[in-house]
């Protein structure tokens, strides 16, 4: 099957309307340093976190751990939860052989380490960088990939849309 071509939308007003919601995980990885885990996102540039859809029987937790595994080569260990992010602000439209879906995501983001594996590109992560929080702004970061980072590198409470 050809890759789906993304479009992520943000607070546009013009967007097309959801047709799907699919809930997914992301994680926020940061070493002993503080560095945070980025990947660079063939199908649009940008960079983001490992982020992924869950599958059938399969936990939050699981699905943070095998996407970023499947992304970036790096095995992790959840440490806690950076948020629920749901606001209809972020729609991601999907085209593949002329169909087109459009999803607002349900996303839980968690906290995470590294355990083992090493940076490595894959389909899904045509770069993968270990960045400080003060670097961030140099990377092109969608402004809802931004905003669960942002949740996650200040010291606050879980957010929750």
């Amino acid at each position: 099957m050809g890759k789906a071509r993304r479009i992520d939308h943000w607070k546009n007003p013009d967007a097309p309307k959801p047709t799907t919601r699919r809930p997914s995980a992301s994680v926020l990885v940061r070493d002993m340093t503080g560095r945070v885990l980025l990947l660079r996102r063939p199908d649009n540039g940008l960079w983001t976190i490992p982020t992924g859809g869950l599958k059938k029987g399969e936990t939050a937790t699981e699905c943070g751990v095998r996407e970023c595994h499947e992304e970036t080569g790096v095995e992790i260990e959840i440490t806690g939860l950076v948020g629920v992010f749901t606001t209809p602000d972020h729609v991601i439209e999907y085209v593949r052989k002329g169909k087109t879906e459009v999803r607002q995501p349900v996303n839980i983001c968690l906290h995470a380490r590294p355990v083992g594996g090493e940076p490595t590109t894959t389909d899904e992560a045509s770069e993968v960088r270990w960045v400080t929080p003060a670097d961030l702004d140099s990377y092109d970061i969608h402004p809802a990939l931004r905003r669960r980072i942002d949740h996650g590198l200040s010291l606050g409470r879980p957010h929750v849309d």
